[in-house]
C-alpha cells in the first residue's frame, strides 16, 4: 500500500519546519481493505540507519522503511487496537530501543490550563510548564512544555539526542504552547529549548519554568524534583497563618549566601540532596568554594539564633548568570542556584530555619531581567516577555528590559513566580526589588525616552495592577507572610491593601529615613545641631506607612564606604556613633533590616567575591560591638513597646524633639498595654550630661535596661546605676520629671516599673 504521507509533509518534517509534528509522526489509524483498521507508524530518526516497531505482546517486529527520505521511516500494522509500541533503532553498530514519543498524544496540559494561562489567571501554571517527571499509559518520562507563540519551531534538545534540534520536536497547542513527552528521561536531566523564528534564526534558551540549572557559566536547565523532600516545618506554618507579623518584632538580618563566608574547595561537601557540587567560589578566591545550602544550615542559622534576628533575608538566590550582579539580574525565575546545592539542599536550609523560629524572607525581582542570550530576552524570536519600544522595554543604565505587564501570559508567569517560592520553599516573604522603576514609565530616563500612559501621565498601571493582583494572591494564599517594598518614592499607600486603593504590600523601606539619617550620622557632631530635622521629620510620617527601616547592602558599595567608615571622629567615636545609629534606629518606630558585616563594624565595603571580615572579631571593639547588636536584638525581642505600635501614630510620643543646641531627643514608645513604656533618651554628641532632666508620664523608679554607652560594648560606662526614681517637678508638661545622666554618643531606653508608684502620687498620668 502507497504511504498517504506527502513528500512536502516529510519534507516539513526534515527540515523542521511542521509545528504540528503529531500530524505526521507516530501513529495514525486509518481503514484498509475490508474495512480492518490500520496503522501507519512513522518516525524521523536523523541517525538511524534502520528501524523496526516492537509491539510488547508480540514476539515479531515490523520492520519500517524509509519513505521520501532516507531517515524518515514507516510502516503499516493491521490490527483493531495497537496499544504501546517501541521502536528498535539502529545507527551504525549500535542498537537502542525506545518508546517513540510521538505516540503520546493525551498530555498533562489541558485545554482550560491554556485558557487560564492566556487570561493570565492560572495561579499553579508552574506545575504543568517546564520539565515534569509524570507517567502517561504506564510508561515514565519527562513532559516539556515552554510558552512560545511566536516561533515557528521549537525542539527539546539535551545529552539524550546530542543536541539535535531534529530530534524531538514539540508540538504547538492553541497557537501558544509547544510540548512533548520523551519516554525514558528522569530527574536530573540537563536540557534546553532549540527556538527558530520566522527567518530562520535559532535560540537555544533555558527553560523559564525550569527548577534548576546547570552551575554557571553553563546555562543548559535540569529536571529536578521539588515534590520529594520532607518538610518538618508544619508547626511554624501554623503559627505563622494564625499571627499577625505587624505586630511582633521583625529583625531581619539581610544576608549575600555567596559572601557570608567561603570555605576551601578541598573540604568535603556537606548536603542534603544529591546530584550536585557547590562551585568555587570566584577568581578572586582561587581555591575557595562556596559553602552549600546544608554548610549554611551548619553555620549561618545557629550565628543568627545566637545574635537575635528573627528573619534572614536572602539577596536574590534564584539563577543569574553574573556574580557581579548579586543575583539582581535573573534569568531562572524558578530555579534555585545551584551555586550551593540542589534545591532539596535549599528546602532542608529553609526547613532548619524554621525549626529555630527564624523566617525566611528571598529577594524577588520582577521588574527587569538580562539580556543574556539563554534567558528571556527576545525568547521565541520576538519581544515576548518585554515591551518592543526600547522606551517601554528596558533600563538602560542598567544594560537590562522592563517586563511586558500588559501581556496576560507575562503577568501571569511572575504571579506565578511569586506563589511559587511560597508554595514550593515556604518562605516566609518576598522584598520586591525596584518597585519605583515598576511604578513610573520615566524612571532613570530622560523627556523624550519614555512614552506616557493612555491618560498622558507618568505612571505605570499595567505594572501597579500586577503588583496590587501579586500581592492579594499571596496574602489569600498564606496568610501571615511578608511583602516588602523597596519604594523609594512618595507613592501613596504602598503598604496598603489592594481593595483599598493601595499596592498590597504589608511593609515599604522607609528610604526617606535611610538618607537623613545616614546624612546626619556622618556628619561631624557639632554639625549636628544645625540638622535637628534629619532626625525628627520622619516621625512626622512614620505611621503613614507601615515602613521596615533598612540599612542594606546597597548603603556599603559601590564608594559609599561601609557603616563604620561613615561615621566621623577618632575609632573610639566611630564605634559610639554606630552604636548610637543603631540605638535610635531599633528604637523608631518600625521593623528593621541590617546588612550582614555591620554587627561587628566591618572596615571594608561589601566584597560580593570575598567573605565578610571575621578576623576583626580578634578585637576587643568589633567582639564588643557584636555583643551591643546581640543584647540590642534581645532589649527588641523582649520588649512589646519597641514592635506593638509600630504603625499607630499612638505608639510613638516626643517628650522632646527641639533641643537642637545638645543634639538631644527624647521620645515614649507604648505597647498596647498601657502601663508598658519605654523612654528613650538619645544624646548625639560627645559631651555627656550629668543632670539632663527630661519629663515622663507616670510617677516612679525607671529602670535603665539599654545603655549603648555600656563598659561590655567599648562604651565610657556613664549611666544610672541601674535607674532613676521620678522627682515631682513639673517638665515638659508632666508633673513628674527623670533628673538623668546622659552618656556621651549614647543612647538610653528606661521602663517604667509599676510597683515602684508612691502611694498617693499627685499627677500620675491616668
Amino acid at each position: 500500500m502507497p504511504s498517504k504521507v506527502t513528500v512536502e509533509e516529510v519534507n516539513k518534517i526534515v527540515n523542521n519546519l511542521h509545528h504540528r509534528p503529531f500530524e505526521i509522526l507516530g501513529c495514525h489509524a486509518t481503514t484498509g481493505i475490508l474495512r480492518q483498521k490500520t496503522w501507519a507508524i512513522r518516525a524521523y530518526l536523523p541517525t538511524a540507519t534502520e528501524v523496526s516497531v516492537i509491539l510488547p505482546e508480540e514476539k515479531r517486529e515490523y520492520p519500517m522503511k524509509p519513505v521520501h527520505h532516507p531517515n524518515f521511516f514507516e510502516c503499516e500494522i493491521r490490527r483493531e487496537k495497537l496499544g504501546i509500541y517501541q521502536l528498535r533503532i539502529k545507527e551504525g553498530d549500535r542498537e537502542k530501543i525506545i518508546y517513540d514519543p510521538y505516540q503520546f498524544q493525551k498530555l498533562p496540559l489541558t485545554d482550560y490550563d491554556i485558557y487560564l494561562f492566556g487570561e493570565g489567571n492560572h495561579h499553579r501554571i508552574y506545575e504543568k510548564m517546564g520539565a515534569h517527571v509524570v507517567e502517561i499509559d504506564g510508561v515514565r518520562g519527562v513532559y516539556f512544555a515552554v510558552w512560545a507563540p511566536n516561533a515557528r519551531n521549537v525542539s527539546v534538545i539535551g545529552d539524550w539526542n546530542n543536541w539535535d534540534g531534529r530530534v524531538h520536536q514539540m508540538n504547538k497547542r492553541e497557537n501558544m504552547i509547544w510540548e512533548l513527552f520523551i519516554p525514558g528521561l528522569d530527574y536530573g536531566t540537563k536540557y534546553k529549548y532549540e527556538v527558530k523564528n520566522w527567518e530562520g534564526h535559532i535560540y537555544v534558551k533555558s527553560d523559564p519554568f525550569g527548577f534548576w540549572q546547570e552551575p554557571r557559566p553553563k546555562t543548559a536547565s535540569i529536571v529536578a524534583d521539588l515534590d520529594s523532600y520532607q518538610w518538618h516545618d508544619q508547626e511554624w506554618l501554623e503559627r505563622r497563618r494564625t499571627t499577625d507579623p505587624l505586630t511582633q518584632p521583625i529583625a531581619v538580618y539581610e544576608v549575600h549566601l555567596g559572601s557570608w563566608l567561603h570555605t576551601s574547595i578541598d573540604e568535603p561537601i556537606k548536603q542534603y540532596g544529591t546530584g550536585a557540587e557547590p562551585v568555587q567560589a570566584s577568581e578572586y578566591k582561587p581555591g575557595a568554594r562556596f559553602l552549600t545550602y546544608y554548610e549554611l544550615a551548619e553555620k549561618l542559622i545557629p550565628y543568627v539564633k545566637e545574635m537575635g534576628y528573627t528573619h534572614i533575608e536572602i539577596l536574590p538566590i534564584a539563577e543569574h548568570p553574573f556574580d557581579g550582579s548579586w543575583g539582581y539580574q535573573v534569568t531562572g525565575y524558578y530555579a534555585a542556584t545551584s551555586r550551593y546545592g540542589t534545591p532539596q539542599d535549599l528546602m532542608y536550609f529553609i526547613d532548619q530555619c524554621h525549626q529555630n523560629n527564624i523566617g525566611v524572607i528571598l529577594d524577588w525581582v520582577p521588574g527587569h531581567f538580562p539580556k543574556d542570550a539563554h534567558g528571556l530576552a527576545y525568547f521565541d524570536g520576538t519581544h515576548l516577555y518585554e515591551h518592543q519600544d526600547p522606551r517601554r522595554g528596558e533600563h538602560k543604565n542598567w544594560g537590562t528590559l522592563v517586563f511586558n505587564y500588559s501581556r496576560n501570559e507575562v503577568r501571569n508567569f511572575l504571579v506565578a513566580n511569586a506563589l511559587f517560592w511560597f508554595d514550593k520553599y515556604h518562605i516566609d516573604g518576598i522584598r520586591v526589588d525596584a518597585v519605583a522603576s515598576m511604578l513610573y514609565l520615566d524612571y532613570d530616563r530622560k523627556e523624550g525616552e519614555w512614552i506616557p500612559n493612555e491618560y498622558g501621565g507618568r505612571e505605570n498601571i499595567e505594572a501597579v495592577e500586577f503588583l496590587r493582583q501579586v500581592n492579594t494572591l499571596i496574602f489569600q494564599e498564606y496568610p501571615g507572610i511578608l511583602s516588602i517594598a523597596e519604594e523609594s518614592t512618595a507613592w501613596p499607600m504602598v503598604s496598603r491593601p489592594a481593595y483599598m486603593g493601595g499596592l498590597g504590600f504589608n511593609l515599604k523601606w522607609n528610604m526617606g529615613w535611610m538618607h537623613d539619617v545616614l546624612d546626619y550620622f556622618s556628619m561631624d557632631p557639632w554639625f549636628r545641631q544645625f540638622h535637628q530635622n534629619n532626625i525628627t521629620f520622619s516621625m512626622w510620617y512614620h505611621h503613614n506607612e507601615n515602613f521596615m527601616l533598612a540599612l542594606s547592602h546597597d548603603e556599603v558599595v559601590h564608594g559609599k564606604s561601609s557603616m563604620l567608615g561613615k561615621m566621623p571622629g577618632d575609632d573610639w567615636q566611630k564605634f559610639a556613633n554606630l552604636r548610637s545609629l543603631f540605638s535610635y534606629m531599633y528604637a523608631h518606630p518600625g521593623k528593621k533590616t541590617m546588612f550582614m558585616g555591620m554587627e561587628f563594624g566591618q572596615w571594608s565595603e561589601w566584597n560580593v567575591y570575598a567573605d565578610l571580615e571575621w578576623h576583626l572579631l580578634q578585637y576587643d571593639r568589633h567582639k564588643q560591638l557584636q555583643k551591643f547588636f546581640k543584647d540590642l536584638n534581645r532589649v527588641y525581642t523582649s520588649q512589646p513597646a519597641l514592635y506593638e505600635r509600630d504603625f499607630e501614630q499612638d505608639g510613638f510620643q516626643w517628650i522632646d524633639c527641639s533641643d537642637n543646641r545638645h543634639s538631644v531627643v527624647s521620645f515614649i514608645r507604648r505597647a498596647k498595654d498601657p502601663n508598658d513604656f519605654l523612654v528613650i533618651v538619645c544624646n548625639f554628641t560627645p559631651q555627656p550630661h550629668s543632670h539632663y532632666r527630661i519629663g515622663v508620664p507616670k510617677p516612679g523608679f525607671y529602670r535603665e535596661i539599654f545603655n549603648s554607652d555600656s563598659r561590655e560594648y567599648g562604651g565610657s560606662n556613664m549611666g544610672n546605676l541601674g535607674g532613676k526614681m521620678t522627682d515631682q517637678w513639673f517638665f515638659h508638661n508632666y508633673e513628674h520629671s527623670l533628673d538623668l545622666c546622659l552618656p556621651p554618643l549614647g543612647v538610653l531606653m528606661l521602663k517604667w516599673v509599676p510597683d515602684s508608684v508612691p502611694s498617693n502620687p499627685s499627677g500620675e498620668e491616668k
